[in-house]
């Protein structure tokens, strides 16, 4: 067994940000994976990493005898996936009315960033509008500072390309029963919306501020759970949240939490936080990180992804790959069945899976 999507088809139109690693990701999962993408190319070169585990077919989306090619593609395939602005697939002939004709068990899958109705459907943007805009943007400000975007890990990807896996697992299972497929409307916007469900539980149960000074999960003000600056300039992470770990780690590193109240209270956090500044500036991460590692206290080094691929239980689980010097994730989640290891499938020519799947050869 090559993985526990092994024997299924997606095609993948090539495009960026959430799309192409969905599609690492189904390909990771043992899916047979076949990226069309724009014979001129497109807005962003193929990217390593995220354009692993699949072959790639260049075609010219304006020549009817490529679209022919598509739709042969699409007779055949489980799963399609795409990013492109809603409408442009209907204009090609390859929307979901088309493309469900040729297969009604096909599974269409659609990412964008606003979703394919509402006013903004049609506006361009990018992870940290659709953050700014849902809501998740707004608690990830610093004091007297601008709200600062995560990288696009939240939008993206979370928010973005993994709901369209969660759509596309959950259509294919109901495909199992009524053996028609569904068309997936994945919005980063709601993606990024639903990820506050439970941050917005706890505000409303008391047990969390979503202002950003008061939020003990922002990592910024709360002195149990942020980064401090070490001896060497490089940084600890401390998540001490639940007060078994938090007196552990105060025992251990010589902090008399006494001194400075009620820590659940955001007002004694500005003092604490300078006390603990000052201890662990007294030592180097790595220091800190050999002297606790293993303990209760929720106490790691922060790492930077080099430094991460060689750490002891990265390298035990295999979360990482190196290769040449250059390191890549491994697949995730894990399953007992499977083995960790690429497919065979993966070298696969876009023309052999083509044949393999049954299409015939066609021109690249």
């Amino acid at each position: 067994m090559s993985g526990p999507l092994s024997g299924l088809r997606v095609i993948e139109f090539a495009g960026i940000g959430p799309l192409p690693f969905a599609a690492m990701m189904l390909a990771d999962l043992g899916a047979d994976v076949l990226c069309i993408e724009r014979k001129s190319g497109g807005d962003w070169p193929p990217l390593p990493i995220v354009s692993r585990g699949r072959p790639s077919l260049k075609l010219d989306l304006k020549d009817p005898e490529a679209i022919r090619t598509c739709r042969e593609v699409i007779a055949v395939a489980d799963v399609l996936i795409e990013g492109y602005r809603p409408g442009v697939m209907e204009r090609l002939g390859l929307g979901p009315h088309e493309a469900m004709g040729l297969n009604p068990r096909l599974v269409y899958g659609r990412i964008t960033g606003w979703g394919q109705t509402g006013p903004l459907a049609q506006v361009a943007g990018h992870d940290i509008n659709y953050l700014a805009l849902s809501g998740a943007l707004a608690p990830l400000a610093a004091t007297d500072a601008a709200p600062a975007p995560p990288l696009n890990m939240l939008g993206d990807y979370a928010g973005g390309s993994l709901f369209l896996l969660v759509g596309i697992l959950a259509a294919l299972e109901d495909r199992r029963r009524s053996g028609i497929g569904q068309v997936i409307d994945a919005a980063i916007v709601d993606g990024a919306a639903i990820l506050m469900g439970p941050l917005l539980g706890m505000a409303e149960a008391g047990l969390l501020s979503l202002d950003p000074q008061g939020n003990m999960l922002g990592g910024r003000y709360a002195p149990f759970y942020r980064t401090y600056r070490c001896a060497d300039g490089k940084y600890v992470a401390v998540g001490a949240l639940e007060p078994r770990f938090r007196d552990a780690l105060f025992l251990a590193i010589g902090f008399d939490a006494s001194e400075f109240g009620d820590l659940g209270d955001p007002g004694a956090w500005p003092n604490a936080s300078l006390r603990l500044e000052e201890i662990f500036a007294s030592k180097s991460r790595d220091e800190w990180a050999a002297a606790y590692q293993g303990e209760d206290m929720c106490l790691t080094p922060v790492l930077s992804p080099q430094e991460a691929a060689s750490h002891p239980h990265l390298v035990a689980r295999g979360s990482y790959r190196v290769s040449a010097g250059r390191i890549a994730p491994a697949s995730a989640p894990r399953f007992s069945g499977v083995e960790q290891s690429e497919s065979s499938l993966k070298e696969e020519s876009a023309q052999d899976r083509l044949h393999r799947w049954g299409v015939g050869e066609r021109p690249a």
